[in-house]
């Protein structure tokens, strides 16, 4: 979206905090308002808000939260006692003890309905505008309230049918969410193009979130199955979808892995539709400090811009690295880690060519010595580099020196405890260095397409097709030398590839549920209940609509 749209937006939407949360504040589009702009002006400022929820969905502690820390991949203790304690929502989100007044749960919803209700808005306003680009603009709305509803259904087992923001919204599950779904992805195809992404939805964003509707419609029709049944119809669709994409020629697969995550990721031809959150749009996810360490500054020009000690990955999911590889992952698979700095070779170097690792993050971490607020330096003036400390902690003797242990009790929860992930970029350009990234949030690239249509294979007793489609993906990690190829292929050993392939990027979740892996024991978790396999409905949701009686009924086990 251009700068344009950006700026209509934020002369309709203010932000005001209150109480330390925010909260939205619409200014609505009257006839006053829009008095002197254009149509295409106009247009641009109903789809603009569309989008603008994405980036408030993707936070750290929304979805992310519901998607990795109640799996087997993500943790996030009570650091120190006294860090990420929230009234224990994290612990209760990993052991799958989620109660119906969770924030995070509650705030995900929200965000999601908002999205959903702007684009209902947009689907009422944009026929009557007469700029070329409102036909366009209203397959795109439709298509974002597909997506919006796609997360409803996988989230919280329903959809929201409104075609008029005036109604009371019908609720669909099952199977009729899913052909909802699937019919305003199919009717909005041939006005879309490949040109707008991938920070909009296009016509592979399309065929990308078929294929994963399909692929996932087993567990839709049926969330609390012992076992999923996927239909031969769903898989078939799953491949014409994924070859569609995959034949085009549009996108390819990247030969640097971490530079899918990079700071000016928008233009990676690997990446098919994201949240756009390049400096122009005020990104301000904070995936990048969102795990690492208080005492880490990956960014010389800003020495206050540091880790927050919050999520790290599980024993086990780290386990499964290392049971893969006969030497260390480091070494085997270039998505594990990229080691950038080189101690003590390059202790003192120009600030210019400090960057710090990146991937998963182990032991002793070395990085900018920070004394009194300001960095030290050499004496030819280059950035002194050395060993790190809880300085910002009050715990100056204690090593930033990442184990793998990791759990509630007193010594696993402290604030070195667990290994770190720094998969997308610390931000170079953003106006705070910390609070705002400008990488784009990967909702759905190619290697997702491979694997996507890989399963459908396999699923469809085809192991050897399966087999290529993931080689062809663990092959194109060329910038050093990439994972050796499989010989073999299970369902046990896709869904391992999943999760090396998408860690930390909010497929995990989903992946667990389809794989018959949710209900399994990690970590602090031993819950064995199906039923948490989606999330409680927010009680002020219920309450909400309490003057529908029977209208929005609580989900079971909440």
């Amino acid at each position: 979206m251009s700068k344009k749209i950006l700026s209509l937006l934020l002369a309709v939407i203010s932000m005001t905090i209150i109480d330390g949360c925010t909260k939205l504040k619409e200014d609505i589009l009257d006839e006053s308002s829009v008095t002197g702009l254009t149509d295409k002006q106009q247009a641009e400022g109903i789809i603009a808000p569309v989008y603008a929820k994405l980036e408030d969905v993707f936070m750290h502690t929304n979805y992310f939260d519901l998607q990795e820390i109640s799996t087997d991949e993500a943790i996030l203790p009570f650091r120190g006692g006294t860090d990420w304690g929230d009234n224990g929502i994290y612990s209760q989100m990993h052991k799958h003890e989620v109660i119906s007044s969770d924030v995070n749960v509650k705030n995900t919803w929200n965000h999601i309905l908002i999205g959903i209700s702007r684009a209902v808005t947009a689907i009422n306003a944009l026929p009557a505008n007469k700029d070329a680009n409102a036909k366009l603009f209203l397959a795109e709305a439709r298509g974002m309230r597909a997506y919006y509803s796609l997360l409803t259904l996988d989230l919280f087992g329903l959809v929201f049918l409104k075609e008029d923001a005036s109604e009371t919204s019908k609720i669909l599950r099952g199977e009729e969410a899913i052909a909802y779904i699937k019919s305003e992805l199919l009717a909005i195809e041939p006005v879309l193009d490949n040109t707008t992404g991938p920070g909009r939805i296009t016509k592979a964003a399309v065929y990308g979130l078929l294929a994963r509707l399909h692929l996932n419609a087993a567990v839709y029709r049926d969330i609390y199955a012992g076992s999923f049944t996927f239909k031969t119809e769903d898989l078939d669709k799953t491949i014409e979808y994924c070859d569609k994409i995959i034949s085009s020629g549009t996108y390819a697969l990247s030969n640097d892995y971490f530079s899918l995550f990079n700071d000016n990721n928008h233009t990676n031809k690997e990446l098919i539709f994201a949240v756009d959150q390049r400096a122009d749009l005020n990104g301000h996810n904070r995936m990048a400090y969102f795990s690492i360490s208080g005492d880490q500054f990956p960014l010389p020009a800003y020495p206050s811009a540091n880790g927050t000690d919050g999520a790290a990955i599980t024993p086990d999911f780290y386990r499964s690295w290392v049971n893969a590889y006969s030497v260390d992952p480091a070494i085997a698979d270039p998505r594990f880690y990229k080691q950038n700095l080189f101690i003590p070779s390059d202790s003192c170097i120009p600030a210019a060519q400090f960057n710090i690792d990146r991937g998963i993050l182990r032991g002793q971490q070395y990085g900018l010595l920070r004394v009194n607020g300001v960095f030290t330096k050499c004496s030819n003036g280059n950035m002194r580099i050395g060993k790190l400390f809880n300085v910002t902690r009050n715990k100056p003797a204690l090593p930033v020196d990442f184990s793998e242990k990791i759990d509630y009790t007193i010594a696993g929860s402290d604030y070195s405890t667990g290994y770190r992930v720094e998969k997308y970029e610390f931000s170079k350009t953003s106006v705070s260095g910390r609070n705002f990234g400008e990488h784009d949030i990967i909702i759905l690239r190619l290697a997702d397409v491979y694997l996507m249509r890989a399963e459908a294979k396999l699923r469809k007793g085809d192991a050897a097709g399966a087999l290529a489609d993931v080689n062809i993906v663990r092959a194109s990690r060329t910038a050093t030398a990439p994972p050796p190829a499989l010989t073999t292929m299970t369902a046990d050993i896709l869904f391992r590839e999943r999760g090396f392939e998408f860690y930390w990027e909010m497929v995990r979740r989903t992946d667990m549920i389809r794989f018959g892996k949710y209900e399994g024991t990690w970590t602090e978790k031993t819950s064995t209940d199906p039923k948490k396999r989606i999330f409680p409905i927010p009680q002020t949701a219920i309450d909400g609509a309490s003057n529908l009686p029977g209208y929005l009924v609580q989900n079971p086990s909440y």
